[in-house]
């Protein structure tokens, strides 16, 4: 009796425009079930159609909610790793800054300027933190090369490098400016606002900062 009863059921939600799975999942039966019940009420094309798109609406949910737990994950991360890497001493910093500049800053043995380029303002800007605090450089003394390419708005480029890192754009050189190339701009998904080279000059200061890189490298690679 109640095998009848579900059967009437599923038969008058297929009717209402249900899917398979909404109905299998009021009604508790299985899918090959249904099937052999409804094998003789197949849904109208525009029906399907609403379906299909009623399921992409779920998945963007699924979606959404799957990066709303990633996000908090990481904010989670984000708070721990702040604890412990904060406050840096004096000598944390200097290290943190050598280290970068062993990754990014130019190197050779008559080099008379300390250098770095970067397409991300965040490296730059700690850059400029590292070379005040820890080499003791006023501001005044850093000197901005950028490298653009010829589909930019120039000068509205320079606005906004001098503006982010709070550097007067009289200290700025004269632009390089590159032959455009879109797909590989887009292709790397970065250069949205060119390549930002700081330097200052000091030749002494140069000098020791590849020394303490020999140190570091003669020190841990054997």
């Amino acid at each position: 009796m109640a095998r009848k009863e579900d059967r009437g059921k599923a038969l008058k939600m297929r009717k209402e425009g249900m899917s398979y799975g909404q109905i299998k999942k009021a009604l508790n039966l299985s899918k090959s079930t249904l099937s052999y019940w409804l094998r003789e009420y197949p849904l109208s094309k525009e029906r399907i159609k609403e379906l299909r798109d009623c399921n992409e609406q779920r998945i963007e949910r699924f979606r959404e909610t799957m990066r709303k737990k990633r996000q908090d994950r990481l904010d989670v991360f984000y708070n721990e790793e702040k604890l412990k890497i904060f406050p840096l001493s004096k000598k944390e910093l200097y290290l943190a800054g050598l280290f970068l500049y062993w990754g990014e800053g130019s190197k050779g043995d008559k080099l008379a300027k300390l250098s770095i380029s970067n397409t991300d303002p965040a490296v730059i800007k700690f850059f400029i933190y590292w070379l005040e605090k820890s080499l003791n450089f006023p501001k005044k003394e850093m000197r901005v090369h950028l490298h653009l390419y010829n589909d930019m708005n120039i000068y509205k480029e320079i606005n906004y490098w001098s503006k982010i890192l709070e550097i007067n754009k009289n200290q700025f050189l004269k632009p390089y400016i590159k032959e455009n190339s879109f797909f590989r701009i887009n292709h790397k998904g970065g250069f949205r606002h060119g390549t930002c080279n700081l330097k200052v000059g000091s030749a002494r200061q140069s000098e020791k900062v590849l020394m303490a890189l020999k140190a570091i490298g003669d020190c841990y690679i054997r």
